[in-house]
């Protein structure tokens, strides 16, 4: 049945269509029709009113990661737009399915320069899987569904849609439209390369896999544990790739890469193929690629045909979604017995654990202490350095979709809008947020959004009053020039956080910390930790800069150099 329905009406009836009932958003002049619509339709929808527009990106994109749902969000025309677009970049860099709308002056004032009007399609198309601006709104709906279509296909992304105010109040005649199924990209999935790449595992010796977040995003961690057992190969992972593969599993060795494991680092540099599932080979992963896996053919799988051979020279390839690829794999190949090399891998796991200073109160042991308390079922989000890196080495994540991060891009403030998005997602399930005290600072604001909403997500700041993995670099490549990156002032994070409506307390110990922790997980409130720890703590291993990943060196080789 048709309908006569203003632009607003019809952005909103696009949004139930796709199955959209939570928004993120911040209201202004030219996205006035959409709220006021919005208004009327209250029961139809939450809608999550953020601090700041980058937390409404934020937030959404959470919400996307946590749920695999499209995250949307809504912002308003020129500095509302552009206050979206680093959370529209660490969508893309981290392939996250966000449909971003944003309102524009009116048809007639665009392309000069009128009040809080900016080019925004513009300026985000190279950060955005694709971008509309919608002049006519007989165009707008099917815009709408394209938006969500391009959003969930092949490989996700962000999609922008800008909507001139006059479009919004215009009307046009709507049907309501029911969006044909996603079906996983299988039409590139070619049969000689199946075949091809079961003969690389047949003849293989040692072989190893590398899980990314490609797999995370297909939903594919049943198909990846049977595909683990038939090749009875060793697993690894990306920091995008955390919980892909069970984390508690006897064959994960754990992350690979900069600060990878040593017996990850190892084993791919010893293996004899590495079959890459769902991974870009990013700069942190490869080190140098000239003596990345050396003595290895590479076999990759992936959606994005852009990805093949793009940082890595590969042996092999097959394309197409990682759970449809592992389901044909699976089914025809017969299981492989690699006792020999697993035990060689278990060897590296038990010669080079992960370790931590004991004594102390540092962000490695509230990891554990913050595994043992939620048995391993929080969803954990963060910003970005150190305490980012520590997050994914100490809790084990076991199920994908539990870990939420900035892998691509490196977004400092990503994470407490994100825990945002996340806990709106997933209400009964318990969300902590692992921060840094300079990462706390770029979207601290968003506690006043937890607490308008009552958003009961643990805030864990690890604060060493400094910017604590680039002060890591200055100390070991910088001769100690610690160039602004000192934080020590007077700030004052427990007040900061009372003053913006939520409970907080200062952490000295790892007693007090547990004891404060489980508080926290019946309070039904938002609280925050802050956590002091030491400003020259370390995360170990790590490999240099461009470094080949077989050379990662810990705190006990510098001090064997050092006699």
């Amino acid at each position: 049945m048709m309908k006569q329905l203003t632009g607003a009406q019809i952005v909103l009836e696009c949004l139930k269509e796709q199955g959209v009932d939570t928004v993120f958003g911040y209201p202004g002049g030219a996205i006035l029709n959409i709220y006021d619509e919005l208004y009327k339709q209250k029961k139809d929808f939450t809608h999550i009113l953020t601090s700041h527009e980058q937390g409404a990106s934020h937030a959404a994109d959470g919400y996307a990661r946590s749920t695999g749902k499209v995250g949307v969000c809504f912002a308003t025309s020129g500095p509302g737009a552009t206050n979206i677009v680093t959370g529209l970049a660490t969508a893309n860099m981290d392939s996250v399915p966000v449909v971003a709308i944003t309102c524009n002056v009116g048809v007639s004032l665009l392309g000069k320069d009128s009040f809080q009007e900016v080019d925004i399609s513009g300026v985000t198309i190279p950060i955005t899987k694709h971008n509309f601006i919608v002049k006519n709104i007989e165009e707008l709906a099917d815009t709408i569904r394209r938006a969500f279509r391009i959003a969930k296909t092949g490989r996700p992304g962000p999609v922008l849609i800008d909507i001139p105010k006059d479009v919004t109040a215009a009307t046009t005649l709507y049907e309501k439209y029911k969006p044909a199924k996603i079906i996983r990209s299988s039409e590139y999935i070619k049969e000689v390369d199946i075949q091809n790449a079961i003969s690389m595992i047949r003849e293989a010796k040692r072989p190893y896999i590398l899980v990314g977040g490609g797999a995370v995003i297909s939903d594919a961690a049943d198909e990846l544990k049977e595909f683990a057992e038939k090749v009875d190969a060793p697993v690894c992972d990306t920091l995008m790739g955390k919980g892909a593969f069970n984390g508690t599993d006897e064959r994960y060795s754990g992350m690979l890469g900069m600060h990878g494991t040593k017996a990850s680092n190892l084993g791919v540099s010893h293996c004899d193929l590495l079959i890459a599932v769902g991974t870009r080979f990013s700069d942190r992963v490869l080190g140098n690629p000239k003596t990345f896996a050396k003595n290895a053919k590479i076999l990759q799988i992936d959606v994005d045909p852009v990805e093949i051979n793009k940082n890595i020279c590969v042996s092999a390839s097959i394309i197409g979604d990682v759970k449809a690829v592992l389901t044909v794999i699976n089914r025809r190949l017969e299981a492989q017995e690699h006792k020999e090399w697993l035990d060689t891998v278990k060897e590296y796991k038990e010669k080079y654990p992960l370790t931590y200073d004991k004594g102390r109160l540092t962000c490695p042991e509230i990891m554990e202490a913050i595994y043992d308390i939620t048995k391993g079922e929080a969803v954990i989000t963060t910003e970005v350095g150190q305490h980012q890196m520590w997050a994914a080495q100490f809790y084990k994540y076991d199920k994908p979709r539990k870990f939420l991060t900035s892998g691509g891009l490196g977004t400092m403030g990503y994470g407490l809008g994100a825990s945002l998005g996340a806990k709106v997602g997933n209400p009964d399930k318990i969300v902590v947020n692992i921060a840094g005290d300079g990462c706390f600072r770029m979207n601290l604001n968003e506690l006043a959004t937890a607490s308008r909403y009552n958003i009961p997500v643990i805030e864990v700041i690890i604060n060493n009053s400094v910017l604590g993995m680039v002060r890591q670099w200055q100390d070991l490549f910088y001769e100690e020039r610690y160039s602004y990156t000192t934080l020590q002032d007077k700030v004052d994070f427990v007040k900061v956080a009372e003053g913006l409506g939520v409970q907080a307390k200062k952490i000295t110990d790892i007693e007090q910390f547990k004891d404060a922790f489980k508080e926290a997980l019946n309070a039904g409130e938002p609280v925050v930790f802050d956590c002091h720890i030491d400003l020259d703590d370390k995360v170990w291993p790590m490999v240099n800069p461009g470094g080949s990943i077989e050379d990662a060196f810990d705190k006990s080789d510098l001090e064997a150099q050092a006699r």
